[in-house]
């Protein structure tokens, strides 16, 4: 496995007593630590970001506005709800470039599969403006770059966050080339991800979301990756997968309230797994995405890690 990662992930600080804090980093590596996960990945760093990489989901100007409002002293993105402090964007250019390193990686056959441990999140931004927590979108970014530089076609992108990831949704929702499929509770934040939103164009039945209410877990969820989401893949059959791993569906977190466990974590992982396997020679990318209640965090991230060997 892949671990991907960079100190400078640490250094994003949305404020005092915000959830998305840097403790996040640091007990999610501690967790890995512990669990022997680094000691047995390869561990790799970012790939220097250019603008033509953030050009792959974003345009160029949301791209001036978020470096210029970072640099220029901002408390938050004048685009939306993302609190940002004067370390944000070199922060949001790590993670985009772990996640980068960590596709080249695997797509080039160093590995099967690769974690990122990255911040801040990304999945709710689109091409046009950063909210919820997030500067850009790692995972968007990531399948572009499989897609356009290493001769990728088809890409599933899971994303099993509480919150649905309406950003990477709304960036991928017109093209069949990328499969958007999303576990989340509602109602919640962002209030997107109905069932009824499939996709538009060409990409119309590529979006597959399944909204649960609060209190869901193991059975709903895992039913929907086993009823739902393995035999759309028979028909998509994806060539590269990739996780928006959000931990705030566990137990016990302060922004949702879904009730996964540890071992839901592992056997979520071990699906996807399972499709990749089929058609997309194992290969998984996986990335940090939600989770704030850190003990939690951290024994899940850990959980997930470990299943990804």
């Amino acid at each position: 496995m892949i671990f991907a990662t960079d100190p400078a992930c640490k250094t994003h600080n949305p404020g005092k007593g915000h959830p998305e804090q840097p403790a996040r980093y640091s007990a999610v590596y501690a967790a890995l630590d512990a669990a022997g996960v680094i000691a047995r990945a390869k561990v790799i760093g970012p790939r220097a970001v250019n603008r033509e990489d953030l050009e792959l989901a974003h345009v160029p100007r949301y791209l001036d506005l978020a470096e210029r409002e970072i640099l220029g002293g901002y408390d938050h993105l004048s685009t939306g709800d993302t609190n940002i402090g004067p370390e944000s964007w070199d922060a949001a250019t790590a993670a985009a470039g772990c996640a980068i390193a960590a596709t080249d990686a695997v797509v080039k056959g160093e590995a099967k599969t690769a974690f990122c441990l990255v911040r801040p999140p990304g999945h709710h931004a689109n091409a046009v403006k950063g909210m919820g927590f997030c500067v850009l979108n790692n995972v968007a970014i990531a399948a572009r770059h499989a897609q356009r530089r290493l001769g990728i076609g088809r890409v599933l992108i899971v994303d099993w966050d509480v919150h649905h990831g309406n950003g990477t949704q709304d960036i991928f929702y017109e093209d069949g080339s990328v499969f958007f499929f999303s576990t989340h509770q509602s109602p919640w934040y962002p209030g997107t991800g109905a069932a009824n939103e499939t996709g538009a164009g060409v990409g119309k039945g590529t979006t597959l979301n399944c909204p649960f209410p609060a209190g869901s877990g193991r059975e709903e969820i895992i039913g929907a990756f086993e009823m739902k989401l393995v035999p759309a893949m028979e028909k998509f059959r994806p060539e590269l997968v990739m996780i928006s791993a959000g931990f705030d569906s566990r137990q016990g977190d302060p922004l949702g309230n879904f009730t996964l466990t540890d071992k839901d974590f592992s056997d979520l992982t071990a699906i996807v797994r399972a499709i990749a396997e089929k058609t997309a020679g194992g290969r998984v990318v996986s990335m940090l995405e939600g989770g704030y209640n850190l003990g939690g965090l951290a024994s899940a991230a850990a959980a997930h890690a470990v299943a990804l060997f």
